[in-house]
């Protein structure tokens, strides 16, 4: 007897969400190494970019793009403590989450709950707004006023997403949250975060000038701050994403087909601590990211995903609304033809 399709779809999602959780526990060990092998190098790089830049300009230049990468793989251990999986250990995981959320200048715990939002939400076209890239619908763009249309090609412009983006961020997360509810329990996270932030400033200038911030510091966060933003673009934003109205939204269906499986080179995905493989991680976010990649060869509707290359990737910033008809986000040309 077979079952009915509408039966079917909540039984394959607990399926797969049951296989997936085999792959949750953490190891103190390689979490450990983790933190060894990212902070000691991130460390050293700034150190050496510092010398260098009055020494050997060109090794500065050199290891820009890798600390920079190692800027980003730390973002991705907080974000591994946010979700308590980084550790078995819940004090542990607000201890480097604090840690390497104060490095990134990202404040742990009011993140760990936007962040929490936006998997609650991703891919529900009724509960939009919660740490996504901003996304109408076709109807929704046609019933913007001119003005209401420009602002939103100017949210969407490659350009100010990617450039503009990281000096946002930047000033963003030393603000409260402005919700009465989020400012009693996140205020005290912004407010330790700054001061934290304002110490490492403070010492770093004191001990290697302004002059050193502005062209090693500064660059290394920025650029880590723009392959934040393009991972975390093309981890939702692709041709055939998912959204759904509330009522026949599918959490694990939002996560395996409203995120991407982006397909890294083996050095970049050590780098970005396979979160390119972000279907797996929505469908499971209790799995560190150290074992991303065997819950993805473990489960076999991972590996049914169609990967997303560095290729195709680079035309995804055309994708600008999204189609109900279609399916699938569409340009701004499918509203002016």
């Amino acid at each position: 007897m077979s079952i009915p399709a509408a039966a079917a779809a909540p039984s394959r999602s607990r399926s797969i969400q049951e296989r997936a959780a085999a792959f949750r526990a953490s190891h103190a060990g390689r979490a450990t190494w983790q933190m060894l092998n990212t902070l000691v190098p991130l460390a050293a790089g700034f150190a050496l970019m510092f010398w260098g830049r009055t020494n050997a300009w060109w090794l500065t230049v050199l290891l820009l793009p890798v600390t920079a990468l190692l800027y980003v793989r730390t973002f991705i251990i907080m974000h591994d403590c946010a979700h308590g999986s980084f550790t078995g250990s819940r004090r542990a995981n607000e201890i480097i989450g604090f840690i390497t959320g104060a490095i990134t200048m990202t404040p742990f715990a009011q993140w760990r709950r936007d962040h929490a939002l936006h998997h609650a939400s991703s891919g529900d076209l009724d509960r939009r707004g919660h740490g996504d890239i901003d996304t109408l619908t076709v109807d929704e763009y046609r019933a913007l006023s001119r003005w209401g249309r420009f602002r939103y090609r100017f949210y969407r412009n490659a350009f100010v997403m990617l450039f503009l983006g990281p000096l946002y961020l930047m000033v963003h997360y030393r603000r409260t949250p402005p919700a009465a509810a989020r400012r009693a329990a996140k205020v005290s996270s912004v407010h330790w975060t700054n001061l934290a932030v304002a110490v490492m400033i403070a010492a770093l200038t004191w001990a290697v000038g302004w002059r050193a911030m502005l062209l090693v510091w500064l660059p290394v966060v920025y650029l880590a701050s723009m392959a934040g933003i393009w991972l975390f673009y093309v981890q939702h934003q692709h041709e055939d994403a998912y959204w759904e109205p509330h009522e026949e939204w599918d959490y694990v269906m939002a996560a395996m087909h409203g995120s991407s499986f982006y397909r890294l080179p083996r050095v970049l995905e050590w780098f970005t601590g396979s979160i390119g493989r972000h279907h797996v991680h929505h469908v499971d976010p209790r799995i560190p990211n150290y074992r991303l990649r065997a819950a993805h060869e473990g489960v076999e509707e991972f590996r049914s995903v169609p990967p997303l290359t560095i290729w195709k990737s680079l035309r995804t910033p055309g994708l600008k609304l999204w189609d109900p008809r279609r399916r699938q986000l569409v340009g701004f040309e499918a509203v002016e033809g």
